[in-house]
């Protein structure tokens, strides 16, 4: 191993070493908190005792969204597609703002009201449906173990291009810390290292593009080298090899779509009070606008500073997901590099935790709680009664985090590349199951369970259905027509089915 190995490893083994120790010490302090206030196991571990404020909800929330795909996936796309990536990545700058301008409020409101600390349980309160509980935790846990396959692929094939390690290598080394500290930590481990991996996030930004600026000789000789290598790179639509429809059509996934993923929606649950919520979406709006910007304008710069050919080749095409570890590790000293890779790995690392903690919510408290151990969930009567359940379910929630980690460690031991397209299929599949429920449960008071399922059941199947069969609608991506078809369905079944439980309308729908 060289010296420069061996530098910046030794960076990056301190920064996971400092995010464990961190995490699993705020953890604990705030556990100490929790129960002095008589607050359970449950809404520590899964909500961090609702304590956020408006930096760490910012930063959590954004932290929670970007992931490897922003980072590793969306800038190699964009080396190859251009500028078109950069107009549809930045269809994500409104996000923290849709997502807690139109769910923060009042999702927080119904959380208190009813206990709940997981989507899962909101949409139970709401409909009142094992059906509909059961099918969404299943949902949850499936389409989470998709994406962070994704993110796991993402920080072992950093890890390998920037140490020349073999890939088990930096797979057993980024998985073992990140679910660690998930599974002890829990959710008070998580959003507190999301502030750290957010700061350094924004610094890793500004180190890659400051180094391609540089190596390139500047802004006006990197557009002359393009104009060269990537005579469409300027285009809107990448001289029609992209779609206009199809980059609109991410207003959908990435824009309006993000209401529907629970690991961002949960957020809406967590924050402290209404100041929080305030500052978080300016906060969140600012720092994931230059985040989206930064990353995929350094990968439309990447052909000038690195040739196609210095990527490695998978079945016959150069595979653009070592665009950015390539040019960290040709261009930038160890020290710089590993701070650098800290970001990334930054993201990978919490959209993993975080995707971790719910889905084991979605098993321990949505199934086993909820329908298993039914006579046993955790108000302060039912703790005082009964301790030694609360240490069961404590024991639980640790090994179902262990659990779920493990099994998606060896799901990528054998990976599929292309980080991006996995992780937007996730992505996906979570929203034509979530957003539907999840809005019209909170603002349509004729929303009812036969609504809810039918549209899981339909939304999910079609968008497999077309994104396996390459079906799409006017050049769009098959979202577009799986989002317009779960909110029919949605619509048509609530009108036909079971009206809405009246105590849960008196309480979604006070006078």
């Amino acid at each position: 191993m060289s010296k420069y190995d061996m530098i910046l490893i030794s960076v990056l083994v301190i920064y996971l070493v400092f995010n464990f120790g961190f995490g699993m010490w705020v953890s604990k302090r705030q556990q100490r908190l929790d129960a002095a206030e008589g607050k359970g196991f449950l809404n520590n571990y899964f909500i961090g005792g609702r304590s956020m404020g408006g930096l760490v909800l910012a930063m959590t929330l954004i932290a929670t969204f970007t992931s490897a795909s922003s980072f590793i996936g969306g800038p190699g796309v964009a080396y190859s597609k251009g500028l078109v990536w950069v107009y549809l990545s930045m269809i994500q700058v409104p996000t923290a703002f849709i997502i807690l301008g139109i769910l923060g409020k009042k999702f927080a409101i119904i959380s208190r009201k009813t206990n709940a600390v997981t989507v899962t349980d909101y949409l139970r309160e709401r409909y009142k449906s094992p059906v509909v509980v059961i099918g969404a935790s299943v949902c949850l846990v499936l389409f989470f173990i998709a994406q962070m396959m994704s993110q796991f692929l993402g920080g072992a094939v950093l890890f390998q291009t920037i140490t020349g390690l073999s890939y088990i290598y930096g797979l057993v080394l980024f998985g073992i810390v990140v679910i660690l500290y998930t599974s002890f930590g829990g959710f008070k481990a998580v959003v507190t290292t999301d502030t750290i991996q957010g700061i350094i996030m924004v610094i890793g930004g500004i180190i890659i593009m400051a180094t391609i600026v540089h190596v390139g000789g500047g802004l006006d000789s990197i557009v002359d080298k393009l104009n060269i290598v990537n005579p469409n790179w300027s285009t809107p639509d990448q001289g029609g090899l992209t779609p206009k429809a199809y980059v609109m059509s991410f207003w959908v996934l990435v824009g309006l779509g993000v209401l529907g993923l629970p690991q961002t929606a949960v957020r809406g649950m967590g924050f402290k009070d209404t100041k929080s919520l305030h500052n978080a979406i300016i906060y969140g709006t600012i720092v994931v606008g230059f985040l989206m910007l930064i990353m995929h304008l350094a990968g439309v710069f990447g052909p000038a500073v690195l040739s196609s050919s210095e990527l490695p080749v998978v079945n016959g095409v150069a595979n653009t997901d070592y665009v950015i570890p390539k040019i960290v590790l040709k261009y930038m000293n160890p020290v710089v590099a590993g701070l650098f890779i800290a970001a990334p790995l930054s993201a990978v690392m919490s959209t993993v935790s975080s995707l971790l903690i719910l889905a084991s919510a979605a098993i321990v408290k949505d199934i086993y709680i909820n329908y298993i151990a039914k006579d046993k969930h955790e108000t302060k009567e039912a703790e005082a009664a009964d301790k030694p359940f609360e240490k069961k379910i404590s024991r639980m929630s640790i090994g179902v985090t262990l659990l779920i980690g493990l099994i998606v460690f060896v799901l990528t031991i054998n990976p599929p590349s292309l980080i991006v397209w996995i992780n937007l299929f996730a992505m996906g599949g979570l929203e034509c199951a979530f957003l539907c429920p999840i809005i019209f449960g909170l603002y349509w008071k004729k929303a009812n369970a036969t609504g809810c399922i039918v549209s899981m059941v339909c939304g999910i199947a079609s968008f497999i259905f077309m994104t396996v069969n390459g079906i799409t609608i006017g050049g769009t991506t098959p979202i577009v027509l799986s989002i317009v078809i779960s909110i029919v369905t949605f619509m048509a079944a609530s009108y036909i089915g079971k009206p809405s439980d009246e105590k849960a309308l008196q309480l979604f729908f006070p006078e």
